[in-house]
């Protein structure tokens, strides 16, 4: 039978309930050439293992989706699949994802929005798209981005430590001033140990390339991109187009203090410490990080 008799029978069908009319079984199954007993042994036709597996593995792929905040793919989902013992592809995870109406959150590409300033000829790009450092506290990274509430922007400041991805200082403010920029850096030096090398890559934003910004960061290596080339500054811009598509623009954000606790609670309640990874082996970026430290101290006691 075509699928567009089936489809003509399930409008009729449909048709008939919203009018609260009574659907005729011996009319219906003569229009689509069935056997009455055949109707009767399908209604009471016991579904099969595979079928029971199938609804299982979906009933789960739906738990991680939502897990996720709604916002793993088929990859991360086959990932978390296969952690628990499922033996699943991942374009068998797509289809039924497409079954069951859910996707992962589209990320817009990066827009650029700064300009560049008169101290540019001294800039250089030391970080050169070298995103993958050997060690925590390498490279960081850093970058401004505007959120939208009703009662006008606020701008999240954020730093990321290239080596997990976990953004290890971040600052909401309502304006551009360098100060805000300057909170996010002494909020990271508070909270990790820079006694080794450190490269810290930006744009060449006002507030990057201001005096503050030099003379606090005068104990790292500043790095900054290529004028009008976000590219060098993949990670970080990727980051702020990720919250905002996986989380932000789900909301009508009323005001700062709004914004303040949708970020809150997707950096602190989720990103750093659920959200699995692809460049962390599908790790969160803190257990990325507590498994580098895990290895570093086993290596001391096999010394020692």
């Amino acid at each position: 039978m075509t699928e567009a008799i089936y489809l003509e029978v399930a409008e009729k069908a449909e048709n008939a309930h919203k009018a609260r009319r009574q659907v005729s079984v011996s009319g219906m199954l003569k229009y689509l050439g069935v056997s009455r007993s055949g109707y009767h042994a399908w209604m009471k036709r016991v579904p099969s293992n595979t079928a029971k597996r199938r609804e299982a593995v979906k009933a789960r792929i739906k738990d991680i989706y939502d897990e996720s905040k709604q916002n793993y793919g088929a990859p991360k989902i086959t990932r978390k699949l296969r952690e628990s013992g499922e033996i699943i592809s991942e374009r068998t995870v797509g289809k039924y994802m497409k079954q069951l109406g859910i996707k992962a959150q589209w990320i817009k590409p990066w827009t650029i929005t700064t300009k560049d300033s008169d101290f540019s000829s001294k800039l250089q790009n030391s970080l050169d798209e070298q995103f993958n450092p050997e060690r925590p506290n390498a490279v960081w990274c850093s970058d401004i981005t505007y959120i939208w509430t009703i009662d006008g922007f606020v701008y999240l400041t954020s730093i990321m430590d290239l080596y997990s991805r976990k953004i290890i200082a971040w600052t909401l403010s309502k304006s551009l001033e360098v100060s805000c920029v300057i909170e996010t850096i002494n909020k990271a030096k508070a909270r990790r140990n820079i006694e080794e090398p450190l490269i810290l890559h930006s744009d060449r934003g006002s507030q990057y390339v201001s005096k503050e910004y030099r003379r606090v960061t005068a104990d790292m290596q500043c790095s900054y991109s290529k004028k009008a080339y976000p590219w060098d500054n993949a990670c970080i811009e990727s980051f702020h187009s990720l919250i905002k598509r996986e989380w932000l623009n789900r909301f009508k954000i009323r005001d700062y203090d709004h914004a303040y606790r949708l970020v809150f609670e997707y950096l602190e309640a989720f990103y750093n410490t659920k959200r699995i990874h692809s460049h962390c082996d599908y790790m969160s970026p803190n257990e990325y990080e507590e498994l580098y430290y895990k290895f570093q101290r086993d290596e001391l006691t096999l010394v020692s």
